[in-house]
């Protein structure tokens, strides 16, 4: 479901203790503020509470006054908050390679105004998509990787992330493991996109693989970057059935729409504020 564009959005999550439904939506009744949407999540295994509400704000709202009272509201059930105004848009800087179909897919949607977000950089290791960025208007940086001196390259792309104010970095097929430094510097603000094919396949052509083995499911996974090599916290999930008749190109073909369509929802859920981080899995409300 896409966000309203004159709601507000509150995340919180804590402990999971008695009224904590109760807390926030007793407070947004007080405040006059009119609920649109709400989702609620109890893990029983970590034992926390996780809620997200959209909602109209009354007139004569002070969002000062009401950060400060649900401050208060909260304090006693430990709870940690977030709240977005309408109409917010991040800033966001997307990496890539030389594959085009993630990234262009990305634009075209923050174009047409489905993802409400602002993409202010893109960032490569090749040269290959600055036309792409440049139809677009945004600023495309061409940092070439000295194997020899990788940290020299990753310095220079958190100074573009840094300069540019970027509060999300989404790697549409950036082919480069990222180093432990680096993904530490981007925990939790870092989404990276790699196809899922089972069995798994490592390594040069992993679609020729799969075809080898005659596999009957083809998919990709979106998750949160991590010192793990694709093994952050999950976001979204998406899979197609083929057989026999589908060739190695029939499998990239596919490939490429599910890898598009799966990142373009998991950087949604991300930008309306639906992803909560839970040790190393995701709530997504």
């Amino acid at each position: 479901m896409s966000r309203a564009p004159d709601t507000w959005i509150l995340t919180a999550d804590c402990p999971s203790v008695l009224g904590t439904v109760d807390a926030v939506t007793r407070y947004l009744f007080e405040q006059g503020c009119y609920v649109t949407e709400h989702h609620s999540f109890d893990d029983r295994l970590s034992s926390r509470f996780f809620i997200r509400v959209e909602f109209r704000q009354p007139e004569g709202f002070d969002e000062a006054s009401f950060r400060s009272g649900l401050a208060e509201r909260g304090e006693s059930f430990g709870m940690i908050f977030e709240l977005t105004a309408p109409n917010y848009r991040p800033k966001v800087v997307i990496m890539v390679s030389k594959a085009d179909h993630c990234l262009n897919d990305l634009l075209y949607r923050q174009r047409i105004n489905q993802l409400s977000m602002d993409v202010v950089a893109v960032v490569s290791n090749h040269p290959d998509l600055e036309p792409l960025a440049r139809w677009h208007e945004i600023p495309y940086y061409h940092f070439p990787l000295d194997p020899n001196d990788k940290p020299a390259q990753e310095a220079r792309v958190m100074k573009v992330i840094e300069d540019t104010g970027a509060e999300l970095v989404v790697l549409a097929r950036y082919m480069q493991v990222l180093s432990p430094e680096l993904c530490r510097k981007l925990d939790g603000k870092a989404i990276n996109i790699h196809h899922s094919l089972l069995p798994g396949f490592k390594g040069a052509k992993p679609y020729h693989q799969a075809y080898n083995k005659g596999v009957k499911l083809v998919g990709a996974t979106a998750h949160y970057i991590n010192n793990d090599l694709d093994e952050g916290p999950i976001i979204a999930q998406g899979v197609e059935v083929v057989d026999h008749s589908h060739y190695p190109e029939d499998l990239i073909a596919k490939g490429r729409d599910i890898e598009g369509l799966t990142l373009a929802r998991a950087v949604g859920y991300h930008i309306e504020r639906r992803v909560f981080l839970n040790a190393n899995r995701t709530v997504v409300l």
